[in-house]
């Protein structure tokens, strides 16, 4: 792998599920980077249908998922309302 790439960021108003958005910092802060360069690598694994994840990440993940009552799956996608 190359050395670091220059990219340009923008600030984003995305919303997000409030549990969703704490299992996410929580995998951010296990792996000392920023809650935008966690996602940015998400999303660039599946733009090639690649997991993101692996197995300790995922048991973390699961954890993480049981402290904040997250009961969500990947069925729920596309299918969420706002109170």
């Amino acid at each position: 792998m190359s050395g670091h790439r220059k990219v340009e960021r923008v600030q984003t108003g995305v919303r997000m599920e409030k549990r969703i958005v704490k299992v996410l910092k929580g995998m951010a802060e296990y792996h000392e980077i920023s809650l935008g360069d966690l996602l940015e690598g998400i999303v660039l694994h599946a733009f090639e249908g690649k997991a993101p994840f692996g197995e300790d990440s995922l048991a973390r993940i699961e954890a993480l998922r049981q402290v904040y009552d997250l009961d969500l799956t990947a069925e729920d996608s596309h299918r969420l309302e706002s109170d």
